[in-house]
């Protein structure tokens, strides 16, 4: 069996810096469904199988304020 060898300063293939080609970019094709000043949150599976719709979420969410002191 081949033994690998062990990532050191010599052995690094990383660059000091990257050139990375801007022009090629696209516009994220997602930004229009949200509004403006709005947050997406990734829920955790077992959240999210409760919380099925937006306005699940931010009505626990408005309550849960209501109960902070502020």
């Amino acid at each position: 069996m081949k033994k690998t060898a062990k990532r050191g300063k010599d052995n690094d293939d990383l660059k000091p810096e990257y050139n990375f080609d801007y022009g090629k970019g696209r516009p994220n094709r997602f930004a229009a469904k949200y509004k403006a000043g709005s947050r997406v949150v990734v829920l955790d599976p077992d959240v999210a199988e409760v919380f099925t719709t937006p306005e699940s979420v931010n009505a626990v969410l408005r309550a849960l304020l209501e109960t902070m002191p502020r």
